[in-house]
């Protein structure tokens, strides 16, 4: 185990903010893990884990030990009729295992193709797109629990999923997520609900296919984080009440929306940022995207304080127009390493 100290991690969050670590290490192992906890311990560090860096907002001195996952491995556990339970490493690129469920006809996962970051982070957010969230195939989560000091497994109930939510967002320094058990498709169910993607697929209903067109479709829309720096869908889609929307749709009938089982109704950010005038604007050196307006951009080499005035001016534009706060989906860091609220 090598522990670096003051180390820049420009380099390992995707909207490359500036920010130094006091205490660095990269971890390929429980035993590496269990072994970094104990000198953050014993040293009285707070503990950051970095997985792929694409949904962190880092300020610019970082007080704790830094743990970079770098758990690997795909693992073929169990096959019946019906399903295959495959098991991977924290650590491991998610796009890419995606792409290898595909190759080895393991189906569900295609929507979420070329998300950025790893699979570890996966189930903390509980990932989604084009109507598909991770935790649909998630059997179990095997996490380190810092309270207990073991290792254990955590069910797909017991994560307690919803939107972009989990129980690892709810008790954040607890566990930290080792391996992710998948339970994919045998047959592929393929969910072309959202009226892009539904266009794009046409009448070639294969999961290699649907696969195929997301990628082509979030190429065409989201910047390559290594030539625009960004955090992919900055946002989240507010989720309102039937009643609130039924008022809106009357001000505004070309609004985007989707029916939620429970009768509440969840409305598109972008098209709210973009009806606020922000599509393509910048405050300085950050600013929304001009081919899509849900992703925030590091143009030049802002820092924390430049994305939190520009997104916080976005909030601003949409509470104005839409009465609709909308919530930031990266997850915020202070100084001391520790999750901090979004407060506006």
């Amino acid at each position: 185990m090598n522990i670096q100290q003051h180390v820049q991690l420009k380099q390992f969050n995707s909207l490359s903010l500036n920010a130094v670590a006091s205490a660095y290490v990269k971890v390929s192992n429980i035993s590496e893990l269990i072994q970094a906890l104990a000198y953050a311990e014993n040293q009285q560090l707070n503990v950051l884990i970095l997985s792929g860096g694409s949904n962190m907002l880092l300020p610019e001195s970082i007080e704790a030990l830094v743990i970079h996952m770098d758990i690997q491995g795909i693992e073929h556990l169990s096959e019946d009729e019906n399903f295959h339970t495959v098991r991977v490493g924290a650590g491991q690129n998610w796009h890419d295992f995606v792409l290898w469920t595909t190759e080895n006809a393991m189906y569900g996962l295609q929507n979420l193709a070329l998300i950025p970051g790893f699979v570890g982070a996966s189930p903390v957010q509980n990932i989604g797109a084009y109507g598909v969230e991770v935790g649909e195939f998630i059997e179990y989560v095997e996490v380190y629990d810092r309270q207990s000091k073991s290792v254990k497994k955590i069910s797909a109930v017991e994560c307690h999923f919803s939107y972009r939510h989990s129980i690892f967002k709810d008790d954040p320094n607890r566990y930290v997520i080792t391996h992710v058990v998948f339970k994919l498709l045998k047959k592929a169910d393929l969910k072309i609900n959202y009226g892009d993607l539904k266009a794009a697929v046409a009448d070639e209903l294969t999961p290699e296919n649907l696969q195929k067109q997301v990628i082509q479709i979030r190429q065409s829309k989201l910047p390559d984080p290594k030539e625009y720096p960004n955090a992919g869908s900055f946002f989240k889609n507010p989720i309102i009440s039937n009643l609130e929307y039924q008022k809106l749709h009357v001000l505004f009938p070309q609004m985007p929306h989707y029916a939620q089982q429970d009768g509440t109704v969840k409305v598109a950010a972008g098209w709210l940022i973009e009806h606020s005038g922000w599509k393509g604007k910048r405050l300085g050196q950050v600013g929304m995207f001009e081919k899509q307006a849900l992703v925030l951009v590091n143009y030049a080499d802002a820092n924390l304080q430049d994305v939190q005035v520009t997104y916080r001016a976005v909030q601003k534009d949409v509470i104005q127009k839409f009465k609709l706060l909308l919530e930031p989906e990266p997850v915020l860091f202070n100084s001391s390493g520790l999750i901090q609220s979004h407060t506006f």
